[in-house]
């Protein structure tokens, strides 16, 4: 599986403690942005797989990371290594935007 589902019990293991890099998208069901970059999301998690770990964490179940991460509007793609956060951005990106993203925190 190249896509994680992320959420507040699994965060510490998942993400913070991951061996790779590791790319959280901060989403939830009702959020129209959030459905427009998924499968750019999907695709990058393929193309990318065994170099970043790609994971989603619905904000709406797991309220504890999204606010500990200070994640005020969605989707926000958040970039760790090392058990912190590398980068992060909010909003829809465009597939060249997102792969620079990716290369920038490999």
């Amino acid at each position: 599986m190249s896509l994680h589902h992320f959420s507040d019990a699994n965060f510490k293991k998942e993400v913070l403690e991951s061996e790779v890099p590791v790319m959280v998208d901060f989403w939830a069901h009702w959020c129209g942005p959030c459905k427009l970059i998924a499968p750019l999301v999907e695709e990058m998690s393929r193309e990318y797989a065994g170099k970043m770990k790609f994971g989603k964490l619905d904000v709406d179940n797991n309220s504890q990371s999204a606010t500990s991460y200070g994640v005020m509007s969605i989707p926000t793609l958040m970039f760790f290594k090392g058990g912190k956060v590398m980068d992060q951005a909010s909003g829809v990106l465009n597939r060249h935007t997102l792969k620079a993203k990716i290369q920038e925190n490999l």
